[in-house]
């Protein structure tokens, strides 16, 4: 076995003009959504073509969607989805606030692997769209010598759209490797007791600051269209389940937990009930007037969690009558979240490296 401490070796019984390869490492790659790199037109543009021509997410065929995509829907999408991003944008460091979580999550996690395996490990980051590309991570990982490759779709709960399709794009540069790795892509850890307790400490310290105890707690997640679910995605069972055993964690009645589904594009139904809609239920119809939402689906605070949640749902429950709303923020790099993750990684690295 190669020395995997430092600098570049030449293969033992080698010919002296062999090339010297990298020590080599087990890569770890998170991987999320993605980004745009500006919350201008045509970033956006870019951005949003990507992802919304990507069949894991708008499952159409290509010669009818595609029209209606590039010549109606980007040429005013851009718009009003960048100013959506310029409420939310770091403007101190130019880039999204998915994107600072993520390179915190990524320096904590890889702070962690280093204290439990030293230099043997690598943990980088990339999107699914935009910037870092997964093809670039995975380039750059063999490039250093990683002979193994964990890839880690941050999403607890597997669907499609998020998980599939994050696997897919890891699939897809790995056939541009002339020597490939290794590969290992870790569950969805929905149910793992980590995080579950992550989630429910975040809950109890929301709960702990506020002065009267909100009535409900909304568990959002990210809405898909129905029939994905009758088609087999396990995505509404395992959100189910995420919910079950935060409440259970947490020793509540069902009557003070609710499971909702946000983000609804298009026509068709999607997973129900809609979270803006159910909000303006819960205090028009059951005249509850503190609510608080927490969305365990994002690893990370994004368009969806600080613009979608804390303006446009949190308006809609306070146009419906309601009066106190606490939005729980997602885990991000909480000392709590990280060690779930870490745990997590630890468990899939079984085999690979004691």
């Amino acid at each position: 076995m190669n020395d995997m401490t430092t600098g570049p070796i030449r293969p033992a019984q080698a010919p002296a003009d062999h090339p010297a390869l990298p020590r080599e490492k087990v890569g770890i790659l998170l991987a999320n959504l993605g980004t745009p790199d500006h919350y201008s037109y045509w970033p956006m543009r870019r951005y949003l073509s990507e992802f919304l021509s990507d069949q894991r997410v708008i499952d159409y065929p290509k010669w009818k969607w595609q029209p209606l995509l590039q010549l109606i829907i980007l040429s005013k999408r851009p718009f009003s989805s960048g100013a959506n991003y310029k409420s939310i944008w770091n403007e101190e460091l130019n880039e999204s606030p998915l994107m600072t979580i993520t390179k915190a999550q990524t320096a904590a996690i890889a702070e962690s692997m280093k204290a439990r395996y030293g230099d043997r490990v690598m943990v980088d980051f990339c999107m699914r769209y935009g910037n870092p590309s997964t093809k670039s991570k995975v380039k750059a990982m063999t490039e250093a010598g990683c002979r193994k490759i964990l890839f880690f779709p941050l999403y607890p709960q597997y669907a499609g759209a998020t998980s599939a399709t994050a696997n897919d794009a890891f699939f897809k540069a790995l056939m541009d490797e002339p020597w490939q790795p290794t590969a290992r892509v870790v569950d969805p850890y929905f149910e793992s007791p980590a995080y579950i307790e992550a989630l429910a400490q975040s809950v109890e310290r929301a709960y702990a600051a506020k002065a009267q105890k909100p009535e409900m707690l909304v568990v959002s997640y990210h809405g898909m269209p129905k029939r994905y679910l009758m088609q087999g995605d396990p995505y509404h069972c395992q959100c189910q389940k995420s919910t079950r055993l935060l409440r259970e964690r947490l020793g509540w009645d069902k009557t003070e937990i609710r499971t909702t589904f946000q983000s609804v594009f298009g026509p068709e139904e999607w997973l129900k009930p809609y979270t803006v809609e159910e909000v303006a239920r819960i205090a028009k119809d059951e005249g509850k007037k503190r609510i608080a939402v927490i969305a365990p689906a994002f690893s990370a605070d994004c368009i969806e969690t600080l613009e979608e949640i804390n303006e446009e749902i949190r308006e809609s429950f306070e146009h419906a009558g309601g009066e106190e709303f606490t939005y729980i923020p997602c885990l991000n790099d909480d000392p709590a979240h990280i060690a779930a993750l870490s745990k997590v990684i630890e468990e899939n690295l079984q085999g690979w490296i004691d």
